[in-house]
């Protein structure tokens, strides 16, 4: 049995004349908040158990290793690409059957406990992320942290709006631009925000997204992505301008059908 440490969390506990126990769970993740929720409704069901079994002190101790599972769902997200997504040319993708048009909310799920692994410990207070792509994945992380999703919405033109942030942001598929806009309402200056999107290529619409945050004062934590084309210049622009880039699917090309994948390292 692992002994207590600073990961070790004592979760309220129950006393009377006649009897005593509490519950510590230590861990070995940093997540003791989480863990904390999780038992919480275990010390409940075990309170009157133990009142009338247990007169004397009684120390109950669960070890819990939050499941990070690292590389595992992204492996099962490169294999969806491979199997579902369409190659149509050299540089696009259409993954239409999992992720763009018709979702699997079982992967969007695990790509939301991932963004949240990664950003762990980044006490994110709001998601950012664009209409409409992004809003499956990012409600599912969302769920995780825990924290509020606002959508930019696209727009062909804007007009000047006191209440609204707004940036231009152009679509190299779509050969065209839009507006894209986010309520004042929703997002603070005391705001720290994650971006999250479904691809990345050229970069404009995290760009477009960090400027709106940027109009916020707010601060971007980072930027998430699910599958990067990395032979388009979108993650080093963004590097470059100082963002935190993690992408789950790197791609560095395309050839025979299918997607040669980078590694994450």
């Amino acid at each position: 049995m692992p002994s207590t440490g600073e990961n070790a969390s004592r979760v309220p506990h129950y006393r009377n004349n006649k009897s005593y126990f509490s519950i510590v769970v230590v861990t070995s993740d940093a997540s003791v908040n989480t863990l904390y929720r999780r038992v919480k409704a275990l010390t409940r069901n075990f309170r009157s158990f133990l009142k009338a079994n247990f007169p004397v002190r009684a120390l109950l101790i669960i070890y819990y290793t939050v499941p990070t599972n690292k590389g595992g769902y992204m492996d099962l997200l490169k294999q969806r690409i491979q199997t579902d997504g369409l190659i149509l040319n050299d540089s696009l993708l259409k993954v239409d059957s999992f992720l763009n048009h018709q979702i699997d909310p079982e992967l969007m799920m695990k790509i939301g406990e991932e963004f949240a692994r990664r950003f762990e410990g980044e006490l994110i207070t709001k998601i950012l992320t664009i209409e409409s792509s992004g809003i499956a994945i990012s409600v599912m992380a969302g769920l995780v942290l825990k924290v509020p999703v606002v959508f930019a919405r696209k727009k062909k033109s804007v007009t000047v709006n006191d209440n609204l942030y707004s940036t231009k942001v152009y679509s190299f598929t779509k050969n065209e631009s839009n507006d894209i806009i986010v309520s004042k309402q929703f997002l603070q200056k005391d705001d720290k925000v994650l971006i999250i999107d479904d691809f990345l290529a050229n970069g404009e619409a995290a760009a477009g997204l960090a400027n709106i945050v940027k109009q916020a004062n707010a601060t971007v934590v980072g930027i998430g992505i699910v599958i990067e084309k990395s032979f388009q210049p979108g993650a080093k622009k963004l590097t470059q301008a100082g963002y935190r880039v993690e992408s789950l699917a790197r791609i560095g090309s395309f050839s025979q059908g299918q997607a040669n994948f980078l590694s994450n390292d």
